[in-house]
């Protein structure tokens, strides 16, 4: 990673990504935002650029304001940016005279002038030049004459970022070290030039290097005693960190920052020291002599050492219990796709998994087949076909697991598809499920019909991927390679966290199969919920392996279960125009069955809408059940929408000719 401070001599980037923001405390958001940069880099053989500011824009603006508690210093964040693969990052000197740019300014002369960014990661409420006059819509509309384009960071993904740092200063404010370095993924840091001090740790037998943090407005934990890991030219020592006013040994009215280096030897005056801050030991306190405090101070050794020792080596969370994940398959006379595809998902790379096969009644002796050739994968016998739906619901309640991976039978997996996507999970508490890219196992090349690279919904209630509109599937050419949110995972490899399933109330068994995986996203979405995309997982869907696509039942299931998805989710002020407007629209399908000479098609749709209106009063009862569950399950205070299209898909495809998912937005 190259690092520049100076804008007039900043190299001539090819095909720059760039990201703007503060990044302070790089924490698992900003994360996310860079490994979109890198792979949208990676993508177009270009090069991943952070512009951050110093000093943070807020200090300049609003010089007066002491409140800011920044999380890392500008070094701080410049090391911690080196461990995420970044090509350039640029710390822009934010001054009154940079502020009074206007917005074509701020574009021509700073971000065109100095970047030539081919793409621009930015967030929806991003706002530039004096007085804040330029925003996301401004820099979208100069695209088109500057050869740039802008890919927005959702609101959700901006406001989860903000709500972080908070919850990160709070955590750090509270001494809850543990806390704060989950949420940043990694160790809180704190550095700072080593003065001369009052030497008492030298008499007490603790040698301390006292810090000057010479930013005010650092974010400085309590006062206490902390384990910490110190760097020094690179070396990495252990060591016990000292916040207070020493009240055992001075007035206690100035506070020191001092730290005891286990193991080291040397002068250390005006060096800069690097701190890693892995746990919080005790609060500070007054003891009645300095034996006491010699007690202390080598009990507290022992504890840091101790915390240390179990401490990873190289990121936050290693010592941490692996993730339990267990691969579901739900089969129902699929023998031929056991054989052919069971073999893969064993050998799948992935530390504390199981595999499970569920059986939904077989009549092809799949479960003798299962039991002599199957080894450690664990098989249940739910004794009848309950569909996809009651099946999994019935199979997931007997198996105990942090996340569920419901995998079709007939799918072949990729190497290493599943830590991608709990390394997500793990690190993003906000999001609910996921999915990985699923490809054609017919053609390797190209999007399968069931999830592709994640599936959206439109106003009407249609879904469709991307990657995947109505029949028609694009070729993969890396167009979708970026974790990014949808509105549903498909079920035939959906990822899921198992208190989440169970908590929203798992899948409506009246579905039987076919689109309950979209109404159980969608009420995960309405809990305030993520769903991601996570494309870095490849799988390969044979399709129509356990229902046919063509087949008229397939589109009865189609038909009602979209009524069904429809009347349950959507706003209540929106069902009175939708309900007839759906009705008029799969009139217009039986038309056009009618012209294809699908005469069973068209009895499958007046045998789903038979089936849906007289159950009316029977699916509005479970609108206000599975609401009360969605209450109790709450992330947010309001649905999450990312992923809804806000228009008709049917207009697009068939109207407008659009058949891909990019020509969309």
């Amino acid at each position: 990673m190259k690092v520049y401070y100076d804008l007039d001599h900043l190299p001539p980037f090819q095909n720059a990504v760039i990201t703007i923001g503060s990044f302070d405390g790089v924490h698992c958001g900003h994360q996310q935002i860079i490994k979109k940069v890198n792979q949208l880099a990676k993508n177009i053989g270009g090069e991943s650029v952070v512009i951050t500011f110093h000093p943070h824009p807020r200090q300049v603006i609003y010089p007066r304001d002491t409140s800011m508690q920044l999380i890392t210093l500008t070094e701080e964040k410049v090391r911690l940016l080196q461990q995420y693969e970044v090509d350039h990052v640029v710390i822009v000197p934010f001054t009154i005279e940079f502020s009074q740019q206007n917005a074509d300014e701020y574009i021509e002369k700073f971000l065109i002038g100095k970047f030539h960014p081919r793409f621009i990661v930015i967030g929806y409420d991003h706002r530039f030049g004096l007085n804040r006059q330029g925003d996301l819509n401004y820099l979208q509309w100069y695209s088109e004459k500057a050869d740039y384009e802008v890919i927005e960071i959702a609101k959700q993904e901006v406001d989860d970022i903000s709500v972080s740092s908070t919850k990160i200063r709070q955590a750090i404010n509270r001494s809850d070290i543990t806390t704060a370095n989950r949420l940043m993924g990694h160790y809180f840091p704190l550095s700072g030039k080593v003065v001369h001090g009052r030497k008492l740790g030298q008499t007490l037998g603790y040698p301390t290097a006292n810090l000057e943090v010479t930013d005010k407005q650092k974010l400085i934990p309590p006062h206490g005693i902390y384990a910490v890991y110190v760097y020094h030219e690179e070396e990495r020592y252990g060591g016990m960190l000292y916040i207070g006013d020493r009240p055992s040994l001075t007035d206690g009215n100035d506070r020191t920052i001092e730290v005891n280096i286990f193991d080291f030897q040397g002068n250390l005056y005006g060096e800069q020291l690097y701190l890693e801050i892995v746990d919080f030991i005790r609060e500070d306190r007054k003891f009645a002599d300095l034996e006491q405090l010699k007690v202390q101070l080598a009990t507290d050794r022992q504890n840091s050492e101790a915390i240390l020792r179990h401490a990873s080596t190289d990121t936050v969370g290693n010592t941490q219990q692996v993730a339990s994940v267990a691969v579901v398959i739900l089969n129902y006379n699929g023998r031929q796709y056991l054989e052919q595809f069971l073999a893969g998902v064993q050998q799948s790379e992935y530390e504390a998994l199981r595999i499970f096969v569920a059986d939904n009644g077989s009549t092809d002796n799949s479960l003798d087949w299962l039991h002599e050739n199957a080894g450690d994968v664990q098989v249940i016998d739910l004794k009848k076909n309950y569909g996809y739906a009651e099946g999994y619901n019935r199979a997931l309640r007997q198996i105990d697991a942090d996340y569920y991976v419901l995998l079709n039978s007939d799918l072949e997996v990729g190497p290493n598809w599943i830590s991608p996507v709990i390394r997500l999970l793990e690190q993003d508490q906000d999001t609910a499920a996921c999915q990985p890219k699923i490809l054609s196992y017919r053609d390797k090349e190209r999007f399968e019909y069931a999830g592709a690279a994640g599936g959206w919904l439109d106003k009407l209630g249609y879904p469709f991927c991307r990657g995947r509109i109505f029949a028609y599937t694009e070729k993969d050419e890396g167009q979708y390679n970026d974790t990014s949110e949808i509105f549903w995972a498909s079920g035939a490899a959906l990822f899921i966290r198992s208190d989440l399933f169970h908590r929203i109330g798992g899948f409506d068994a009246d579905y039987f199969a076919h689109a309950e995986e979209i109404d159980l996203c969608w009420r995960l979405k309405r809990a305030g919920y993520k769903i991601q995309v996570v494309p870095e997982s490849v799988v390969y869907h044979l399709g129509g392996g356990t229902l046919d696509y063509l087949s008229p039942n397939k589109a009865y299931l189609n038909f009602r279960n979209t009524l069904f998805t429809i009347l349950k989710n959507e706003p209540a002020a929106k069902l009175w125009w939708l309900i007839p407007a759906r009705l008029l629209l799969d009139g217009v399908a039986g038309g056009l069955f009618l012209f294809q000479g699908k005469f069973d098609h068209i009895r499958a749709i007046i045998r789903a809408h038979w089936n849906f209106f007289p159950r009316f009063g029977q699916l509005l009862q479970k609108r206000r059940h599975y609401a009360a569950l969605i209450a109790q399950a709450r992330n947010a205070n309001t649905p999450n929408d990312q992923g809804h299209y806000n228009g008709s898909i049917i207009w697009q495809y068939y109207a407008l000719g659009k058949k891909r998912f990019r020509d969309l937005l």
